[in-house]
């Protein structure tokens, strides 16, 4: 809805947070900071072992190395501003860092989306076509392969973010999140935004529907391929190699879903409280994924296992 009239200049918003709920600040301060460095160690490690260990030079660990540097991209975009958040009481962000903000979390996610999806057509080959695959995921494919994942990611954030702040504001420039999230501040437009509802759908569905179909549909013929194997060694050490991808596929999408798929409260004591629940799921959901992706390929990954014990053992040495 047009209403040119009432319209200024945004120089900057109002982040919101939890703000109506100032004891929790604190707490959450010291959570998500132990979160945030958690990841950043964790991740840290996994992409020096991947480029430290030369038994980890496959196009496996090449993409999980990638994960790593983009999750630590990703909370790095959001979570410093949500920390500085609970401890300012004035929570505001300029025009222009808002703008860069939306840009690194639209471009991570997608990111990850289309990368998680290489990675389960890199397990699919290792499994069910074991015999071609140092030819199919010869490093001139799978660095393209990631490349291409990086480039999607980056494109598409640029066209969503800049149908965002094209945008005229007015009025209210509270935005009632953590940071500068686009659904939160698209509330805020003073215009029609019909084409950013448009540009996001067609972007859910290149970026989410397509990477989850192509997913399912690789781990349908690897599980067809691992029912076929005669022993049952053979079949557990078939799964254990896509296990750790398949667990950290779940919990990514399986988190999406729980954020966007559960009803709305009509109540209005309901929506408050609700209104709370999604902020803090919203806020988990960008450190708890980041933050069991390296422990999950540590527990469930002999390779990745050793790899750090020489690393930790080859330091000691050297001190």
């Amino acid at each position: 809805m047009d209403r040119p009239n009432e319209t200024s200049t945004v120089s900057g918003f109002i982040l919101l947070g939890l703000s109506a709920h100032p004891k929790l600040e604190k707490t959450f301060f010291v959570l998500i900071l132990s979160m945030y460095l958690v990841i950043l160690l964790g991740n840290g490690v996994l992409i020096l072992v991947t480029i430290l260990d030369t038994h980890l030079h496959t196009p496996m660990y090449f993409f999980l190395g990638n994960l790593s540097f983009l999750d630590i991209c990703y909370t790095t975009s959001s979570v410093p501003l949500i920390l500085d958040s609970f401890l300012t009481p004035r929570k505001t962000i300029s025009f222009s860092s808002c703008a860069v903000q939306m840009f690194l979390s639209f471009a991570m996610g997608a990111t990850e989306c289309v990368l998680l999806s290489m990675m389960a057509f890199d397990r699919y080959v290792a499994i069910c076509n074991p015999l071609r695959y140092p030819v199919i995921m010869s490093k001139p494919a799978y660095v393209p392969m990631a490349i291409s994942s990086w480039a999607g990611g980056v494109t598409n954030s640029i066209v969503q973010t800049s149908l965002a702040m094209r945008l005229p504001f007015c009025g209210d420039n509270v935005i009632n999140h953590f940071t500068c999230e686009i659904l939160a501040v698209l509330k805020l437009a003073c215009a029609d935004i019909s084409i950013n509802v448009i540009s996001m759908v067609v972007a859910n569905m290149i970026f989410l529907a397509i990477p989850v179909l192509f997913i399912f549909v690789s781990y349908v013929f690897i599980l067809v391929t691992i029912l076929r194997i005669p022993s049952a060694e053979g079949r557990k050490k078939a799964f254990s190699t896509c296990s750790a991808h398949l667990t950290v596929v779940i919990v990514f999408y399986g988190t999406i879903l729980f954020m966007y798929g559960k009803p709305k409260s009509k109540d209005p004591l309901g929506a408050d409280k609700q209104d709370l629940a999604d902020k803090l799921i919203s806020l988990f959901y960008g450190v708890v994924t980041p933050m069991l992706n390296p422990i999950i390929y540590s527990l469930r990954n002999k390779d990745v296992r050793a790899a750090v014990r020489n690393l930790v053992g080859r330091k000691c040495v050297t001190e």
